[in-house]
């Protein structure tokens, strides 16, 4: 039988720990892709204590591509099974400013986690997946701008992420490899990397993780899809 193991960057909060949850629960093993060891094991705690099998963390910090190598040999070595990676995890680079006044640190930086460093995770864990037949799935916001919500930094960052998901679905078909990439946006999602805001329209993270996890679970080809649970909408 196919080993069901899946990592999950950023699981020991938010929407990653949502997801980590709700496929934990529906026969994944879990393991959680962390930077901090006290959160991690903390999220370990919980998870486990909701009936979810952890095999155990990794830590990653997306900035640093030594951490990012470390964590591939530590995966390769400990969880050879890995079937899935769920790209979640990122920073939100500064959300109170305009295009006008954003810093070119604060650009390098977002796009250095967000996209730069997992594409550097993705691309260190392909030779796994591909082996395993698995999968990429991408926890990402739409490339479209939206008139409602648009802070330069994050949206950049995402709508690269969106433009590695694209090709390498092409690349994979093209190529006949083994590997199914596809993004999911959650929609508007309380969480800290909003303040957790909740306004109208907003959604919990256990929403969010239980549908990405029927999503992931539904047994469909998802390639290349960007699939949207809760579009982004304007609110009366």
């Amino acid at each position: 039988m196919k080993e069901k193991i899946v990592l999950v960057t950023g699981a020991n909060k938010g929407i990653g720990f949502g997801i980590a949850k709700h496929l934990g629960l529906s026969g994944w093993q879990v393991v959680v892709g962390a930077r901090d060891e006290k959160r991690a094991e903390e999220a370990i705690g919980q998870l486990r204590s909701a009936g979810v099998d952890v095999l155990g963390w990794v830590s990653i910090e997306l900035r640093d591509l030594g951490s990012i190598e470390q964590a591939a040999r530590v995966i390769g070595e400990k969880y050879a099974g890995l079937a899935l990676l769920v790209n979640n995890a990122g920073i939100p680079g500064d959300m109170s400013v305009d295009s006008l006044h954003t810093e070119l640190s604060d650009i390098r930086e977002t796009l250095d986690v967000n996209f730069v460093g997992t594409f550097a995770l993705t691309k260190a864990l392909l030779p796994l997946l591909t082996k395993n037949g698995g999968r990429i799935v991408n926890v990402t916001v739409p490339s479209e701008i939206s008139p409602y919500w648009h802070p330069l930094a994050y949206v950049a960052s995402k709508a690269a992420q969106n433009a590695m998901m694209g090709v390498m679905a092409i690349e994979f078909e093209q190529s006949n490899t083994p590997v199914e990439v596809f993004s999911v946006h959650p929609g508007p999602t309380t969480t800290d990397l909003n303040g957790n805001m909740a306004l109208p329209g907003f959604h919990d993270i256990e929403t969010v993780g239980q549908k990405t996890a029927e999503l992931i679970n539904d047994g469909q080809n998802h390639q290349g899809e960007f699939i949207e649970l809760y579009p982004i909408v304007k609110e009366d």
